[in-house]
């Protein structure tokens, strides 16, 4: 066994080789599923940085576009894809399924594939009747949602080394986890002096929960301490809000300590005819968008 990171500079590093994969500290983070962790494993060390500018969704508007219907110009028109409409309840019977929407909308089927992540799950925004057998709750608490917050600082000139081996560099502070790992991104976007950290969960629910401003002044003491107090101030700030954001409560699930394989079987589970899918219920791969992405091919071919 280890010894506990104590100094700042241990827990840095502590938190550089967990916490920014898991978005959790290890003392929580479970080795089943992690070590050797699959994705890496199967896919490779190498990890690339989505700079498209039409954004991450492109990914997701290609695979839909292999299945439903779209206009000339590629735009999905399928009467099938209902969008902002949140569900609200799901009621299931030995006949078939009745699904409510906030806008008071009825849907019938045989079946529903509920894709929920397990943070909404943990919440009520999903009324389920009758209500999930106690083993299922139980399976569904027991998995973390995980928050994992990546802060982008955009400034009006460059003051950061920016040759190789300078991506990324690592700010040390007493308290673990404070705006611990940074990156700068003139790689991904030439000439355009962002900066991105990255905190995860305490630190994010603590940030989340404060305006703006306090955030970027954080910032700005953290790289004048790193940096020296003569830098230009930061001229605008983004801070994603997933875990206070209804529909995500979190970024990704992670496995803790005390989960097993069993657990984990009863969270990806049928109840009935109402199952369950993405990237919780990913035998190897939770917590990544492949994951989510595989799982709901199994779920799709176990229904069919």
């Amino acid at each position: 066994m280890g010894s506990v990171p104590a100094t700042p500079l241990e827990m840095a590093f502590d938190y550089y080789n967990n916490d920014y994969e898991f978005a959790e500290p290890p003392r929580v983070t479970s080795l089943e599923n992690t070590q050797p962790l699959p994705t890496f494993e199967n896919y490779g060390e190498d990890v690339y940085f989505v700079a498209d500018s039409r954004g991450y969704e492109t990914v997701v508007l290609y695979a839909a576009e292999q299945y439903l219907t779209t206009d000339k110009a590629g735009k999905i028109t399928d009467p099938r894809l209902l969008l902002n409409k949140p569900v609200v309840e799901i009621r299931y019977f030995q006949s078939g399924v009745i699904v409510k929407t906030e806008d008071g909308s009825v849907y019938r089927a045989d079946y529903v594939i509920v894709s929920a992540s397990i943070g909404v799950l943990q919440t009520n925004l999903i009324r389920f009747k009758p209500d999930l057998p106690k083993w299922k709750i139980l399976a569904m608490y027991q998995f973390d949602m995980a928050v994992y917050t990546k802060i982008f600082i955009k400034f009006p000139s460059k003051f950061w080394p920016s040759g190789n081996g300078t991506e990324f560099f690592i700010y040390v502070n007493e308290k673990r986890g404070y705006y611990t790992i940074w990156q700068h991104l003139e790689r991904e976007y030439p000439g355009s002096n962002v900066l991105l950290v990255t905190v995860t969960d305490d630190e994010s629910r603590r940030i989340e929960q404060q305006p703006d401003s306090d955030t970027k002044a954080e910032v700005m003491a953290v790289l004048r301490d790193m940096f020296g107090k003569s830098i230009p101030e930061a001229t605008d700030i983004l801070v994603p809000r997933w875990w206070s954001d209804r529909f995500y409560k979190g970024t990704f699930s992670n496995w803790p300590i005390g989960v097993s394989r069993y657990e984990f079987n009863q969270i990806r589970a049928p109840v009935g005819r109402v199952y369950f899918t993405g990237e919780h219920t990913s035998e190897h791969y939770n917590g990544y968008v492949h994951g989510a992405y595989l799982a709901g091919i199994d779920s799709a071919n176990i229904v069919v």
